[in-house]
């Protein structure tokens, strides 16, 4: 299979086979057979897709329920540090993070459940990113987390002089003082 299990219950690395030839390469990016024998039933109904510079971090973001978010990133060209924080109230992995580079040349994908907090930094010159969703966007049931939260303490793998952020994203709450209704089970 092309799932790489993560510790976190129902985070999923999915690296797609690849086809090579003299032409190029091929690889199919989704396929809702191949998810379902997974275990990832979620039917996807919106495409997003980013564009940012070096530095740049988006971030920690979520919905709520009753429109929360499942996601499947992945990079159509450039690198990012892709990280996800556990805020499924009861999981055995609440408030703990994960990261996972993904690139154009890696083609990795990260299956991103409800009940995780999403962002990424901006690796290279540039990076183009792509996702599916499961639901709409909501602005009602729009969420964060403060990408720099002590208690988290994310490697953004950016220096701290470099990093940039939206004014938006430097004023979401701590872990602790977010708007959370997740629970793990």
């Amino acid at each position: 299979m092309p799932f790489i299990a993560t510790d976190f219950p129902g985070l999923q690395v999915f690296e797609p086979v690849v086809f090579k030839d003299s032409r190029g390469y091929f690889f199919e990016s989704y396929n809702e057979k191949v998810f379902k024998e997974a275990g990832i039933e979620e039917y996807f109904i919106q495409d997003n897709q980013s564009s940012s510079s070096y530095g740049v971090i988006r971030g920690l973001h979520y919905q709520l329920h009753p429109q929360a978010q499942s996601k499947l990133v992945r990079v159509l060209s450039g690198r990012i540090l892709d990280v996800v924080v556990d805020i499924r109230k009861g999981s055995p992995t609440y408030g703990k993070n994960f990261s996972q580079e993904l690139s154009a040349e890696n083609r990795k994908q990260i299956f991103v459940p409800k009940g995780f907090a999403h962002g990424f930094s901006v690796l290279s010159e540039n990076a183009e990113v792509f996702y599916k969703c499961d639901e709409f966007y909501s602005m009602e049931n729009e969420a964060g987390i403060l990408y720099n939260d002590p208690v988290l303490n994310i490697d953004w793998g950016i220096p701290a002089d470099k990093i940039i952020v939206s004014a938006k994203d430097s004023k979401l709450p701590l872990l602790n003082d977010s708007k959370n209704n997740f629970v793990f089970g």
